[in-house]
């Protein structure tokens, strides 16, 4: 286990909820990482204000003043190269980033998807699922490669789902095991018990081949 904190950036665009645990459980010492820069492209996302109360370098690159994509993306590349980070998370960020984006900080950013993938890409997950008369639903933590939440699936966290369940009821019910979720796995990137080599997940030293289930390979206290 590493002695240093792990230097990560987290993205997002709104309401920052993620970002906000991964502060407190740095801060509280429950998490070996120095959060070195937090990313929003919305002017108004309120997550912004968790990023400034947690006294994190704060970025606010605002997709929408730029004439096109990589513009926008060279000025967001230009933040996290001035960083220096190791990790790059996106939790929540609503932007879908270029291939050659993704290639520059290859095997270095992971994102959090409200889904069990490969089952719903994209967006409006919990809606699908439930249109889809899944039985179980949940969210996963994969790396980013340039196809659209296509990358190794890392970690999941499943649950079932109930008869009275609506798309917000869903959301909240998953909302506190995402949080878990991705400090679960992002302890293990500090332990170094989960490296990533040319697109391969490793383990313990060991080719990942089924995701990791939280609360049955991986744990994390649902309080922080």
């Amino acid at each position: 286990m590493q002695n240093l904190p792990l230097p990560v950036a987290v993205l997002f665009s709104g309401q920052g909820t993620n970002l906000k645990t991964l502060a407190q459980a740095a801060a509280n010492q429950q998490l070996n990482i120095a959060i070195r820069c937090a990313i929003c492209n919305k002017p108004t996302a309120q997550g912004i204000q968790h990023a400034l109360t947690h006294g994190l370098q704060t970025h606010i690159i605002d997709h929408r003043q730029y004439p096109d994509k990589p513009a926008f993306e060279q000025d967001l590349a230009n933040a996290l190269d001035a960083a220096q980070v190791e990790l790059i998370i996106l939790a929540g960020f609503m932007r879908i980033l270029s291939a050659g984006f993704v290639q520059r900080f290859s095997g270095k950013m992971i994102n959090l998807h409200p889904s069990l993938l490969p089952r719903h890409r994209g967006l409006d997950t919990h809606q699908r699922a439930l249109a889809a008369g899944d039985r179980e639903h949940g969210s996963s933590i994969h790396l980013v490669v340039p196809e659209l939440d296509n990358g190794p699936v890392i970690a999941q966290y499943r649950m079932p789902i109930a008869p009275h369940d609506t798309p917000i009821s869903l959301a909240q019910r998953l909302a506190p095991h995402e949080h878990r979720l991705l400090q679960a796995v992002i302890a293990l990137f500090t332990q170094c018990a989960i490296q990533v080599k040319s697109r391969q997940v490793m383990f313990n030293g060991q080719a990942l081949r089924q995701p990791l289930l939280l609360d049955q390979n991986i744990s994390w206290p649902i309080n922080n």
